[in-house]
């Protein structure tokens, strides 16, 4: 069993490997290795603020498409990589925003800072952290979103409360991340490899959901979900062939959801300069997948 610290330090090592790679995209790789990592990403390129050098193609969703940022807004980014989700936020927050990214892997809050540098970005700032005790004071984000990072996390359930402190009264969430239907093999489930891929450290969806309503949180709302569909050549690794048929019939599964939650409380009006206008990607709570 390994401790929440060797986990800590297997990510570090992980990101902090694909960081310094020159051309880190899933697109044309050969790298077994890899595939792991890029197997659940989905496509940025047609979101405004989209930044190609800030996409690593390490998430599991499109947690911004939905999270209803304003202008003016705070946002908060946990597990911010190269910088991608922040610019996309910065662009519906305006100049008026601000957008604050959280990731404790020293290279990636490096190649973060030049992306942001690069774009003459002054309201877009990264901070090295544990999102499990995030270095931001109490009740300071609008919006909170995360792309596929909670897995990565050995105490989900504090970072969730971390979440509900660092909210202001009102505020909201819109996180995408890996959940599970049924149990995966021990092989799988126990992988290192597989734990930084955000694969392994998946929690059942029901355990998922119940951790955000215990920490409080309201107007839950799934925004979006899809099967992960592991290709044959990882399934491979840790499945005989009757654990693959069980598999791939939906006894078991993996998911990325969208998941939207808000803390109780009513935010202070913004100035009327900043209340005017929404963002054209803006979802409400509850509507249909793939309406943005």
């Amino acid at each position: 069993m390994k401790t929440s610290a060797t986990l800590k330090k297997l990510v570090q090592e992980k990101y902090s490997e694909i960081a310094h790679q020159e051309n880190p995209s899933c697109c044309g790789s050969k790298d077994e290795n890899q595939e792991v990592y890029h197997m659940m990403s989905d496509d940025y390129t047609k979101i405004e603020g989209y930044q190609a050098t800030a996409d690593l193609g390490l998430g599991c969703g499109l947690p911004t498409q939905f999270a209803q940022i304003q202008k003016g807004d705070t946002v908060i980014d946990l597990g911010s990589g190269a910088g991608n989700d922040c610019f996309i936020a910065r662009h519906e927050t305006g100049e008026s925003g601000k957008v604050i990214g959280i990731d404790f892997t020293e290279a990636m809050i490096h190649k973060a800072r030049i992306n942001a540098e690069k774009l003459g970005l002054n309201n877009v700032e990264f901070r090295q952290g544990d999102i499990e005790d995030m270095p931001v004071s109490d009740n300071l984000a609008d919006v909170i979103v995360s792309n596929c990072v909670l897995n990565l996390v050995p105490d989900k359930e504090k970072v969730i409360r971390e979440i509900y402190r660092c909210l202001k009264p009102g505020g909201h969430f819109s996180i995408s991340d890996i959940v599970l239907a049924g149990e995966l093999p021990e092989a799988l489930k126990t992988d290192a490899e597989m734990y930084a891929g955000c694969v392994s450290g998946a929690i059942q969806k029901n355990d998922y959901i119940s951790h955000i309503k215990e920490a409080g949180f309201i107007d839950l709302v799934i925004q979006k979900e899809k099967p992960i569909l592991l290709p044959d050549s990882i399934l491979d690794r840790y499945m005989d062939a009757e654990q693959k048929v069980l598999f791939k019939s939906g006894e078991t599964g993996i998911f990325s959801i969208t998941v939207f939650a808000r803390k109780p409380g009513i935010k202070p009006l913004k100035s009327l300069s900043n209340a005017i206008g929404s963002p054209s990607n803006q979802c409400t709570p509850g509507a249909a997948s793939g309406c943005c």
